[in-house]
């Protein structure tokens, strides 16, 4: 061993060589510390930056969801714009149509009202998408900073609202157009139904006329009797001189009466233009004393027996059934108020009116 440690006799490198590698290693472990906080705070930079960029995805997102609601919506207005039309040409086409009646008036009337609500609800709808497009537009200038597709989708958004608008314009001047059709219309079926009024007007005084020319000959013809009489526009048989007291069969004196009454309006009905529709209105009327029998239960059914027994011997003796019209009144539209045995007989009538259908 001795000589063993003579032969290794000569300079020791091994704590050089120690030194140097702990040295490098320690370099080594600095080197990778750097690398390691490196990676890492490249890391949260690229993180950030992906959460920047998935933001300005949905705020794309978004845009595009307004763009395809802003489009929705003008399609709306230009349904809503379609059916307006539709109903305007319905109204102008309803105008003619009827040509004057009065109640087509108010209907008109109604429908520019209809009319005019849906525009001030359409002109709502728009400023409230103007305010919104208006609220995009300044987060639409925020985003044009952070995306090229941000400005385009921006610049696509304001042609829409420039569509939009116009398409506003054109139903503003629609409505408008419509608005003045209508009060046109609406003078033109004041003029009708004034011109209706005075053809009705005539028509009534012809139909008085004759009406008066149908009494006179009757009056010349029953002579003056107490029984038979004209009261203003009707001409008053008292029930007695047609029928038995508590009956609707006619008696033989009631007849002769009625014949006498068909003849007249038979020759008066050739007389009267074509185009009057008139009738003659056969009334019934009782006494207010009750009555109960098998046949009547009341006033009401025995004088609506009596009226209806009238017309149909009237119809046997030449008059067309579609001019003439049988009602009971019973007891409920008395001409003497009073109680006594003359009021009673008063009351209980048969009356003759011609008039109008």
């Amino acid at each position: 061993m001795s000589q063993r440690r003579a032969r290794r006799a000569g300079p020791d490198i091994w704590p050089g060589f120690v030194d140097v590698i702990s040295s490098l290693l320690i370099l080594i472990l600095f080197l990778l510390m750097i690398f390691v906080l490196a990676q890492f705070f490249l890391g949260q930079a690229l993180s950030g930056r992906d959460a920047a960029l998935a933001q300005l995805n949905r705020q794309v997102d978004e845009l595009a969801q307004l763009l395809s609601i802003e489009k929705k919506a003008n399609a709306s207005l230009r349904l809503n714009l379609a059916q307006l039309s539709s109903e305007l040409a319905n109204a102008s086409a309803r105008a003619e149509r009827l040509q004057g009646a009065s109640e087509e008036a108010d209907k008109l009337s109604a429908d520019v009202a209809a009319l005019q609500a849906l525009k001030d609800e359409l002109e709502k709808k728009i400023k409230q998408m103007d305010a919104a497009l208006g609220e995009k537009d300044d987060a639409l200038a925020a985003e044009r900073k952070l995306s090229d597709e941000a400005r385009a989708q921006a610049a696509l958004l304001n042609q829409q609202l420039a569509v939009l608008r116009a398409e506003i314009a054109r139903l503003n001047a629609a409505l408008d157009a419509s608005e003045k059709l209508a009060e046109e219309q609406k003078i033109q079926i004041a003029n009708l139904g004034q011109r209706l009024n005075q053809a009705l007007a005539s028509k009534v005084a012809e139909l008085a006329r004759y009406r008066s020319e149908f009494f006179g000959r009757l009056r010349e013809i029953l002579g003056n009797r107490n029984d038979i009489r004209v009261q203003g526009d009707r001409f008053v048989f008292q029930s007695e001189v047609l029928f038995p007291q508590g009956s609707a069969d006619l008696q033989d004196a009631g007849k002769t009466q009625l014949d006498t009454l068909a003849r007249t309006l038979i020759q008066i009905s050739q007389e009267i233009p074509k185009d009057i529709d008139w009738v003659l209105r056969v009334d019934g009327h009782t006494d207010k004393v009750p009555i109960a029998t098998p046949q009547f239960r009341s006033n009401w059914e025995l004088s609506s027996a009596r009226a209806i027994s009238v017309v149909r011997y009237l119809i046997a003796a030449g008059l067309p059934p579609n001019r003439l019209v049988a009602a009971g009144f019973g007891e409920y539209q008395p001409i003497d108020p009073g109680t006594n045995t003359a009021a009673l007989a008063r009351n209980r009538r048969i009356e003759f009116k011609l008039t109008e259908r």
